[in-house]
């Protein structure tokens, strides 16, 4: 489970290892086991030593967590063969002789486990070396592996994945959405275990002077493989990281991954937005593949703000207008530009159950206002979440991007764009041709989104326009003290049973919301002119709450909830 498990070793037992890769997609023995705080990779180890094909493990203790695992499967007893190895944080002398103790009792533990005795040759053999010492093979030297390394860095471009443990297929996610290769530089990848060329120098000697014995080989290999595995790259729970600066330092780019509930790689990531001039995106999941669709949005927005997806596609159609359409949680939104990029026609309808009929819809609702055909496009880009799958247009964009290029079209001034849509929310930093310089989401839930206040709505029985407009008559400040959304909503019950004005409950609302958003405004680095864009931008209260929040006006466009799709069809038109 860790890059300091020993498991070279275990050649000397003519055993192979693997990783545990906790893969489910919820905790449910988990959570009933540990704490429910534990962070998402802890459940997910714990969960996958439940399957009983897993008879043999062994766990490192490089944090808290770890030993609490070691502690409730030793309590179960399901497998056979349970090791818990003690991680020294320095890489000192004598932490080198501590870890070559811990190194030792693995193997006793093991060997009378087994009952087979211990090969040192054979863990030898594992290493190639070029300066044959008789029963090694061949090395490779840590000089060749580094030259090597900083070879293939500097010829081959590639996305660096930073910060804590990720499931197995997010390198591939990564790997598919941008184009290019991934290199693991979480704390369970970037394992490289070279023995110094000392070692195959010292077998040399024992041969040469008739002294060859497995105990003297022994004893050899496990001196110098302990200083190996503690002058890896070190993971964040080491006590000196300076060398981690060197991750990603020809890549073109950062993807950082930190862990519900595990605070370590969250100061990491700090230190490295602060200091380094890389693009960095960060993703923080909770080890469960559940939320793989907002993931797959923000990664491909990663690329197109590096410029990895701009490949030309060519149109389908043969007239001279372009559609884009903006397929999105609540409602599906669609656009005509005429040739000389002016709107045409639009139309915004509800989604409803099937995303595909939505978009059918709305694209021929304008060009139905157009006065148009579908002969008459040129091309079709969609946008949204539901871009992949509507089955309409020539090319798909995030909207991320497309809010970006929409924004600027509306008003070039705009520097940064605050979209709160649906099921998430967005800050975008844009430069003064439209371009992503940087952006934020919260899509972890829906709190503070469009969906968040539709419920907050539902429970008043108010409609959205009834509740934008009373919301703006509020006499007394009232504080809406949860952003989840089932809490707020008992907050919202319990004020209506206060006799709270339904105008001061709407207003308290508002300003948790514009609360939220403004923290995504701070993360980016907004900057004026700034620009609401979506359906929550008809939301006047919001607009004025989140204007004091950050102290700077925000503009609104009459085509605000067109943005995505007035980009879109921008797009189109490239």
């Amino acid at each position: 489970m860790c890059k300091y498990t020993p498991l070279e070793i275990f050649a000397g037992f003519g055993e192979q290892t693997q990783r545990l890769a906790p893969m489910g997609d919820s905790f449910e023995a988990a959570e009933s086991l540990g704490h429910p705080n534990m962070c998402g990779y802890g459940k997910g180890i714990l969960e996958a030593a439940q399957n009983p094909e897993v008879q043999e493990l062994v766990l490192v203790s490089c944090c808290d967590v770890v030993k609490r695992i070691y502690d409730i499967l030793k309590r179960q007893g399901k497998q056979r063969f349970l090791y818990l190895l003690d991680l020294p944080h320095k890489t000192g002398a004598a932490e080198e002789r501590y870890m070559e103790g811990q190194i030792r009792g693995l193997i006793s533990a093991y060997a009378a486990y087994s009952g087979r005795q211990f090969d040192a040759a054979a863990v030898l053999s594992q290493w190639p070396s070029a300066a044959g010492c008789g029963m090694c093979g061949t090395v490779k030297t840590e000089s060749q592996r580094k030259n090597s390394q900083e070879h293939v860095e500097s010829e081959q471009a590639y996305i660096s994945l930073q910060g804590a443990h990720s499931r197995e297929e997010f390198p591939e996610m990564i790997r598919r959405v941008t184009g290019i290769s991934v290199r693991d530089d979480t704390c369970t990848g970037n394992r490289n275990v070279e023995l110094p060329e000392e070692i195959f120098a010292a077998c040399r000697r024992e041969k040469q002077n008739g002294t060859e014995s497995e105990t003297g080989v022994e004893n050899i290999l496990i001196r110098a493989y302990a200083h190996a595995l503690l002058h890896q790259m070190p993971c964040m729970r080491m006590a000196d990281v300076k060398s981690r600066g060197e991750l990603g330092r020809n890549s073109l780019g950062i993807v950082y991954h930190t862990m519900k509930f595990c605070d370590y790689y969250g100061f990491e990531y700090a230190a490295l937005k602060k200091n380094s001039e890389k693009p960095i995106l960060k993703i923080e999941t909770d080890g469960t593949g559940q939320n793989s669709g907002q993931i797959s949005t923000r990664l491909e927005a990663f690329a197109e703000s590096l410029h990895l997806k701009t490949e030309r596609k060519s149109m389908s159609g043969t007239g001279n207008y372009t559609a884009g359409v903006d397929s999105g949680s609540s409602s599906t939104d669609a656009v005509i530009l005429d040739q000389n990029g002016k709107i045409a026609g639009w139309a915004i309808v509800s989604t409803g159950a099937g995303a595909s009929s939505g978009a059918k819809k709305a694209l021929d609702e304008a060009l139905r206002k157009a006065h148009l055909s579908r002969e008459d496009l040129r091309g079709i880009v969609s946008t949204g979440y539901g871009r992949e799958t509507i089955g309409i247009g020539d090319a798909s964009v995030t909207e991320i991007t497309c809010h970006a290029r929409g924004a600027h079209y509306l008003d070039p001034e705009v520097r940064t764009v605050i979209d709160i849509g649906g099921q998430d929310s967005k800050v975008i930093r844009i430069d003064e041709n439209g371009t992503v310089q940087s952006f934020v989401m919260n899509d972890k839930c829906a709190a503070g989104t469009g969906r968040f206040l539709e419920m907050m709505a539902k429970t008043m029985e108010l409609s959205m326009e009834d509740m934008s407009r009373i919301g703006l008559k509020w006499k007394n400040e009232t504080q809406i003290s949860s952003m989840c959304t089932v809490f707020a909503e008992s907050e919202v019950v319990s004020l209506i049973a206060r006799n709270t004005a339904t105008a001061d409950i709407i207003h308290g609302l508002n300003v948790s919301v514009a609360n939220r958003t403004a923290g995504l405004v701070k993360r980016v680095h907004g900057e004026g002119a700034y620009m609401m864009t979506g359906g929550v931008a008809r939301n006047r209260g919001i607009v004025e709450a989140l204007s004091g929040r950050i102290d700077e006006k925000i503009r609104v466009s009459e085509y605000a909830q067109l943005c995505g799709a007035i980009g879109a069809a921008l797009i189109a038109a490239e």
